[in-house]
């Protein structure tokens, strides 16, 4: 059976007080009941935007006045093959309601895993809870200078995304710095991902780890409960591919561009990243020479946003 292609704009409209827009599919329709992110599908020679526009007017009764890409995702299902080309709504005219009769709903980022979804949408949720940067923690000898930068870099409401990565500490002195390093992400209502074996979360209750690649190609199931986040460190498409395996919620991948540490790493460059980004149904962070002023180039080829540890580590 050739299974029909079904391509679907869709919004994830987020106030500033980081409340989420939901619709209530109806009963009546395939998945009916279930809450999604509004939307619908393309018309014959619209664009995804384009259709963005129209159907937030229809549905929701408002006007679109800013967006940004946020995710695209590919899914198949038993009948079809969907594409959801998810924006990220800025700014918008109108107060929202169900112009079809349908229930909507705004909903706090934490209360979103209280709603069913139809299975496209769980890499939206992701994307919608994570932020566009994420901070690296760079290699420092003295906890006090590391927790000074560390500080100096959560007074930026951007940075709410951080790694702790220390490898040139020994395993005392890495559990020691990241109980350290928690206290003070909660204190700015970061999260903290530790960097290494997932065994690190039963001495530290931190929000996730981060594998580096050469764990996860190693493992052959997720490693961590699904209430914790779990990302990874991609270079090639196998990679990613193993990430979207054993369910990590997000990835780096590197190097967008030749860097001082890695002189020899052959970049990817925006092309081939906005390919390998098309089909890796996550969320993925640029990684590697990029900079805040990166930030817009990466979301318009698909990515969540940049890692980084040389423009956001002061």
């Amino acid at each position: 059976m050739v299974k029909r292609r079904v391509h679907v704009a869709a919004a994830a409209i987020i106030r500033e007080d980081g409340h989420v827009l939901l619709a209530r599919r109806p009963s009546i329709v395939d998945q009916g009941g279930l809450w999604e992110f509004p939307g619908g599908k393309l018309a014959p020679y619209e664009t995804g935007f384009e259709a963005l526009r129209r159907e937030l007017r229809e549905e929701l009764g408002i006007e679109i006045l800013r967006a940004q890409p946020l995710i695209r995702v590919h899914h198949e299902y038993a009948d079809k093959r969907i594409l959801l080309d998810v924006w990220q709504v800025h700014e918008f005219e109108g107060e929202p309601f169900g112009r079809e009769g349908q229930a909507v709903r705004w909903v706090p980022q934490n209360e979103l895993n209280n709603y069913p979804f139809p299975e496209a949408n769980h890499p939206i949720l992701r994307a919608v809870c994570l932020p566009h940067e994420y901070l690296i923690s760079d290699e420092e000898a003295d906890d006090t200078v590391f927790l000074d930068k560390l500080e100096r870099a959560l007074r930026d409401d951007d940075v709410r995304l951080v790694q702790l990565r220390a490898k040139t500490l020994d395993d005392s002195a890495y559990l020691k710095r990241a109980e350290q390093a928690l206290a003070l992400c909660r204190r700015y209502e970061a999260r903290l991902i530790l960097n290494g074996d997932p065994a690190l979360l039963d001495s530290i209750d931190a929000d996730g780890i981060h594998l580096p690649s050469r764990t996860l190609m190693a493992l052959q199931h997720r490693p961590v409960a699904n209430d914790k986040w779990l990302g990874a460190s991609t270079h090639d498409p196998r990679q990613l591919e193993q990430a979207a395996e054993i369910g990590c919620d997000f990835v780096t991948f590197s190097p967008l561009r030749v860097t001082p540490s890695h002189p020899e790493a052959a970049p990817v460059g925006w092309h081939d990243f906005q390919q390998l980004v098309e089909t890796a149904g996550m969320p993925v962070y640029a990684l590697g020479g990029v900079t805040r002023d990166d930030i817009d180039q990466a979301r318009a080829v698909g990515a969540q946003g940049i890692a980084t540890i040389r423009d956001l580590w002061k």
